[in-house]
């Protein structure tokens, strides 16, 4: 790993130290800025050398140093992550509006999708400001205009909200929560109308996942699912393998055209 790809890497870390206290606290409506980190359990307050990304959680075995409760592995999981894709993002853009763009796509979609997890909401807070972003870095990105970011926040809460508005006249209850519409449309500020593309594959990627609940139970039919991971996930796919895909896509299309596939 370069100097550069290791720095961007320790940024990624810290952004993801702070995605924590916003999964954490902003379903709480507590404030993100003070007080400084703490136990969630116990309260006490971490030390500034305890609270160094990835390495405390580590070095602390995933425990406080106070009360040694055992400290959720969401805050390892969200820091490393944070911390590896946007190395990803760099190597392929190196520093740019169109890394700056994209990291923030990813972080907030992140931050998105364990709050989801965790509370079943998809807040306003995150999806309005997100869209906003998309919108105002496209006229200076090199993979969107402004046009495209506009097309892709109509295709990305529409088409959402036509799959929320179709499931409520068939199945006589909510299907698509309005969380989900907006974080469609925020999407569609950053990817364009590739975002529908990530739409479909979050579908995908959700059936199985849905499938399993209910063969083992664990869901019902009529339970409430947290759509945003699967949505975060169908656009980081499109994000990192989106060419390659295509591609996939196309030469499959092609076999079949061919008659190669009966």
């Amino acid at each position: 790993m370069s100097a550069e790809a290791a720095l961007v890497f320790v940024f990624g870390a810290f952004l993801g130290s702070f995605l924590n206290v916003c999964i954490y606290r902003l379903p709480r409506k507590e404030s993100i800025i003070w007080p400084g980190s703490k136990c969630p359990a116990c309260a006490a307050p971490v030390p500034l050398w305890l609270n160094v990304p990835i390495i405390s959680y580590l070095l602390l075995r995933g425990r406080c140093s106070k009360c040694n409760i055992k400290i959720s592995p969401q805050y390892l999981v969200v820091e490393v992550l944070s911390a590896i894709f946007l190395v990803f993002v760099w190597r392929q853009y190196s520093f740019s509006i169109t890394f700056i763009q994209y990291s923030v796509l990813i972080l907030l979609l992140l931050t998105i999708s364990f709050i989801d997890i965790r509370t079943k909401l998809i807040l306003n807070v995150l999806t309005v400001p997100g869209l906003i972003i998309g919108l105002a870095l496209s006229p200076f990105s090199t993979e969107i205009s402004l046009l495209q970011s506009m097309l892709g926040v109509l295709v990305g809460g529409g088409f959402l909200w036509a799959i929320g508005i179709s499931g409520e006249m068939v199945f006589k209850q909510e299907s698509m929560g309005g969380g989900d519409v907006k974080l469609g449309a925020m999407i569609g500020a950053f990817l364009g109308p590739k975002v529908v593309i990530a739409l479909f594959l979050a579908f995908f990627l959700a059936l199985p996942v849905i499938a399993v609940g209910l063969g083992f139970r664990k869901l019902q039919f009529g339970s409430k699912v947290p759509f945003g991971p699967f949505i975060s996930l169908g656009s980081l796919l499109i994000l990192f393998l989106g060419p390659f895909l295509l591609q996939k896509y196309m030469e499959v299309m092609g076999v079949v055209g061919q008659g190669r596939i009966l």
